[in-house]
């Protein structure tokens, strides 16, 4: 295994930004990661000099990858410094239209489940909706773009790292779903002390390196928020849509009601909302009580013009399943919370088909 200070003494042969001192001596590395034989760097650069330093960081990933025991490495220049002094950033640029971004091989589409805070239950809901879409008939796999917090491994049962040849890696499986996630690579207790520019760089590889086959969806789960994760998925690939998942009580639908905002500045089709804890059963009387309020979500939907996809109560049997790995669609495909997952990978397809019919070709002759 590769240690960060082999990493380091490889750079020495680098030189760094100011063009005198060797790169680790320069304080311009401002990110070091090694994640499971891949190294991950950052050097924060004048942004103004960008393209003079593209041979510095050629060459530092030139050095990086000759190390023995490396199966990759990725370099990216960075501005941090220089942007926390300049004015107000531009606002980000429109995700182009059969632009710059690169289909996934094999992909059909690939959607986005989106919150705009934590806690909401993103996570339980992107796996049962993988789940309940390749019950539907579709060739699924799963994306967990949450690099501070994975979910996946744990919410599918699986353990152990996935396989690769040296330049690709190989999903792991379970329930029929192609699974990928930074969890497998990472243990459990460590903290992902990461800068934007590598998070960006850890989610290109997982989409781009990751063998997915042919998939009829790839869903990816993404972190809370509206930030780095949230534009690289928008602008490095051409994302079907997103479904935003959120409790009912106003201090989540204020979030949601951002991440929406957030995805349609880049261009990019709402799918719907989810209400998640919607209502709780009690197990013993069966009496209903609305914990967090009650068609918050709904409304809020409504309000924006996008499509409702259901409510999901907060239940023991799918918070015990998801603990366990054992998602609710997959152990009870029958049961009454199977089925309202089944609704929503309908209302889904649904939103997808409506998009593809509401941009015709239009000939003028």
């Amino acid at each position: 295994m590769i240690t960060e200070k082999e990493a380091l003494s490889a750079l020495s042969a680098v030189t760094g930004p100011d063009g005198k001192a060797p790169l680790p001596q320069s304080g311009a590395i401002s990110g070091l990661t090694i994640v499971g034989g891949k190294i991950y760097l950052s050097i924060e650069i004048d942004p103004t000099a960008s393209m003079q330093m593209e041979p510095m960081r050629a060459k530092a990933e030139q050095m990086l990858k000759a190390l023995p025991g490396v199966s990759g490495a990725t370099v990216t220049l960075t501005s941090a410094r220089a942007q926390a002094k300049a004015a107000p950033s531009p606002s980000v640029a429109p995700n182009p239209a059969g632009g710059k971004q690169a289909e996934i091989p094999g992909v059909k589409r690939i959607i986005a489940v989106a919150s705009g805070k934590g806690g909401v239950g993103k996570s339980t809901t992107s796996a049962n909706l993988a789940l309940a879409l390749a019950q539907r008939g579709w060739k699924v796999g799963i994306l967990d773009a949450d690099i501070y917090g994975p979910s996946m491994p744990r919410l599918f049962g699986l353990r152990g790292k996935p396989q690769s040849d040296g330049r690709k890696i190989y999903p792991m499986e379970a329930y029929g779903i192609k699974v990928m996630s930074i969890g497998f690579l990472v243990d459990d207790d460590t903290a992902m002390i990461w800068r934007g520019p590598m998070v960006q760089s850890a989610l290109t590889q997982m989409m781009r390196e990751v063998v997915w086959g042919d998939l009829d969806c790839l869903v990816v789960d993404m972190p809370p928020g509206t930030g780095d994760a949230q534009l690289t998925m928008a602008q490095a690939v051409p994302l079907a849509g997103a479904v935003i998942v959120s409790t009912p009580q106003d201090l989540a639908l204020i979030d949601a009601r951002r991440a929406v905002a957030m995805f349609r500045k880049v261009n990019i089709p709402i799918l719907g909302v989810l209400e998640n804890m919607s209502y709780f059963l009690c197990p013993h009387c069966g009496e209903r009580s609305d914990v967090f309020a009650h068609g918050g979500a709904r409304h809020e939907a409504e309000r924006l013009g996008v499509p409702f996809l259901g409510d999901v109560p907060l239940h023991m049997a799918i918070r015990e399943n998801s603990d366990a790995g054992r998602p609710v669609v997959a152990v009870d495909p029958q049961g009454a919370h199977a089925k309202i997952y089944g609704a929503l990978a309908a209302g889904v397809q649904a939103s997808l088909e409506q998009e593809k019919r509401a941009f015709p070709k239009i000939i003028v002759e």
